[in-house]
């Protein structure tokens, strides 16, 4: 707005002042923000506090179209009009000052230009008389900062000031403003939006294309608007044909409304606008391949110390760039991230996966101590200051992270980075065995045997055919497995290494076992075991023997099947391997069970069961507590069998083991 309307002829200041209304029309069409929209109806209904509301969230997320329709909805409300002004936080003019709008709104309230004083102070005096006692409606829209809006609160109590920003604003808050946060749009909200757009006959022939369009837009009105323009000029495009001209990554950002920026461009004025820490943080932050990620993470990666870090993410979550969520941690909305992405280096990128790796050994190498382990990282050995205290803490971190690690090993996949590849499916191997995420760890050692491949890498692609083939087995796709440990003992015959024949082995040992070839399995077991313990490798021929013992109970040969579970157990725990010396209990309580010595197979299993709650995987200790449940069954104690069979359950579904589904059928029988 401007000065349109101000006269220097005396017989003007006579002329009745019309009644401002300034407000842009609203939208034709609009996106529910019915939460919205009762906040800031709470806002103008709280007598305890000023008629303030600031409308916070990125650009394109719809705070003026909110606004504008509520604010229309009110107007009759507020009697003596309503002004507006586009504070121009993005504008190419830069941010308007605030004596430049008080003198817009005087002229407005009908003070003549002559009588509008060139002082601010005194300006700012006067707009707070002439508004006293006046029911005003304002959008001050666009606003920069705290400081931009402050000079234009009126004092009066009878009207209501709605703002929007990109940024926060949280200082306006000692003014009484209450913060609204206008976040994205949800997937049905999103669709509902296209419906309303484009027609809902349109979206009911195509649902599976307007839930991609939705997607592709993450949620952002402006986007689906820009989308839904397209398609209502287009009455004959299909929205499957509009979806997949979306679907190249980042190709959203790239839309243009016929009256302003892209949307890329939308999110470039707020990067443009931060401090030099928060624009490199952006970019540090854009290179991270996760959803959601710590402060911490992105500190070690920059080299900043954590309390910089924090100031400069504060200041993109200020900025609406970033958002909180639980646990201390940040994330961007996708198409933000898109745009960072795009500012971010590929040796950024590949630092953040190193640095990942990197961190990934150091915890499995507490989680799982007692194993072989390959990989440069391995053989670099510990660090001089430890990021985890003990195991405990590299698990939790494992548990926190494990999202972001397969973020990570996805984009070392996608960049071809072979070497971190495998390295990634070697250190991942510990935290698998704990948490038995299946497809994810199937999928994983596929790629990383390619890698291996393509890295020359024949002992380790015999290992990582082996680790598959083990996941195999545990999914009873026995003969799938036994093809990749055929592969694995045929390189590591050929390239002569015997641990990695002695692996093969044993694995091949389990398929048979799985498939109820029990002689075949046991002979697998004692070639293994043999040969292993010709090399030295002590707790390989404890896993054979304790792997052997099983078979040989399951064939009725419970003295032998004792004798090499008991030494199993003793070499396990010498070894000091707690969650081993408990898998050999464990066995061991079956194998008395079966041969009806319950009081013997109790002591036993209690004792694994206490080591197990201790170790923090919810698959042994579902592996536990599902014998006790055969062992309360086989003492006619259905209660007992039934607790703990429901809690066997519940850590199988944490774990992601199928085996949750044969416990909820055996539930089933008990409790008919």
């Amino acid at each position: 707005m401007g000065e349109a309307g101000a006269s220097s002829n005396p017989d003007d200041r006579r002329r009745p002042v019309p009644v401002p209304a300034q407000l842009p029309a609203p939208a034709a069409r609009f996106a529910h923000r019915r939460e919205e929209l009762a906040e800031l109806e709470s806002v103008r209904r709280d007598r305890g506090r000023p008629p303030l509301a600031v409308l916070s969230g990125p650009g394109g997320v719809g705070k003026t179209a909110l606004a504008l329709r509520w604010l229309h909805g009110v107007r009759e409300d507020y009697p003596d009009g309503q002004l507006y002004v586009d504070l121009g936080a993005f504008t190419r003019g830069g941010p308007l000052q605030p004596d430049t709008v008080l003198h817009w709104f005087l002229l407005a309230l009908g003070v003549p230009a002559g009588d509008i004083p060139a002082e601010r102070s005194q300006r700012e005096a006067l707009y707070r008389t002439m508004t006293a006692d006046k029911s005003l409606a304002f959008l001050l829209d666009n606003a920069i900062s705290a400081a931009q809006v402050r000079p234009l609160l009126p004092v009066t109590r009878r009207g209501v000031v709605v703002v929007t920003s990109r940024h926060r604003l949280t200082g306006l808050e000692i003014d009484g403003a209450k913060v609204i946060d206008i976040g994205f749009l949800n997937p049905r909200e999103s669709v509902d939006v296209l419906a309303e757009l484009v027609g809902a006959e349109r979206v009911r022939a195509e649902p599976e294309a307007a839930d991609e369009l939705a997607a592709a837009c993450a949620g952002l009105p402006i986007a689906l608007t820009l989308v839904a323009g397209r398609l209502r000029r287009h009455q004959r495009r299909r929205l499957s044909r509009e979806a997949s001209s979306l679907a190249e990554r980042g190709r959203v950002l790239q839309l243009t409304p016929e009256d302003g920026p892209s949307i890329d461009a939308v999110f470039a004025a707020s990067y443009d606008g931060l401090s030099p820490l928060a624009a490199e943080l952006f970019q540090v932050c854009g290179a991270h391949p996760g959803i959601t990620f710590a402060p911490a993470v992105i500190a070690d990666v920059s080299g900043l110390d954590l309390d910089r870090t924090e100031d400069g993410i504060d200041e993109l979550v200020d900025r609406n760039l970033l958002i909180d969520v639980a646990g201390g941690r940040v994330r961007f909305h996708e198409l933000v991230q898109l745009h960072a992405r795009a500012r971010a280096e590929d040796s950024m990128v590949r630092a953040v996966v190193q640095w990942y790796l990197d961190v990934l050994v150091e915890a499995d190498s507490l989680v799982h101590p007692h194993r072989t382990m390959w990989g440069p990282g391995y053989a670099a050995g510990p660090r001089e200051n430890p990021r985890f205290a003990d195991r405990e803490q590299a698990l939790h971190w494992l548990r926190e992270e494990s999202e972001a690690i397969r973020a990570a090993f996805s984009e070392a996949d996608r960049n071809g980075w072979h070497e971190l590849v495998w390295q990634y499916c070697e250190a991942s191997w510990g935290f698998f065995l704990l948490y038995r995420q299946y497809d994810d760890f199937v999928e994983s050692q596929r790629r990383g045997i390619v890698a291996a491949r393509e890295c020359a890498e024949p002992l380790v692609e015999a290992r990582l055919h082996s680790q598959l083939g083990f996941a195999l087995a545990q999914l009873r796709r026995y003969d799938e497995s036994i093809a990749e440990n055929e592969v694995a003992l045929s390189l590591a015959t050929e390239h002569g290494h015997e641990p990695s024949v002695a692996t093969a082995l044993a694995q091949l040992g389990r398929c048979a076992r799985g498939k109820g070839e029990l002689p075949e399995a046991l002979d697998y077991y004692r070639r293994a075991a043999e040969l292993q313990e010709s090399l030295g490798i002590t707790r390989g021929v404890a896993l054979c023997r304790r792997r052997a013992g099983d078979v040989l109970a399951k064939l009725g040969r419970y003295d032998e099947a004792e004798g090499e579970l008991r030494a199993a157990a003793g070499l396990m725990r010498e070894l000091g391997d707690r969650n081993q010396y408990a898998r050999a209990l464990m066995v061991l309580g079956a194998a008395q069970r079966q041969r009806g010595e319950l009081a013997e197979s109790a002591d036993v299993l209690e004792e694994a069961l206490r080591v197990v709650r201790d170790l923090g995987s919810p698959y042994y200790l579902a592996e536990v507590l599902a014998e006790l449940g055969d062992l309360a069954q086989a003492g006619a104690d259905p209660a007992a069998a039934r607790a703990y069979l429901t809690e066997a359950k519940e850590n199988y579904l944490i774990a992601g083991d199928p085996k949750a589904d044969a416990i909820a059928a055996r539930l089933e029988a008990l409790a008919r």
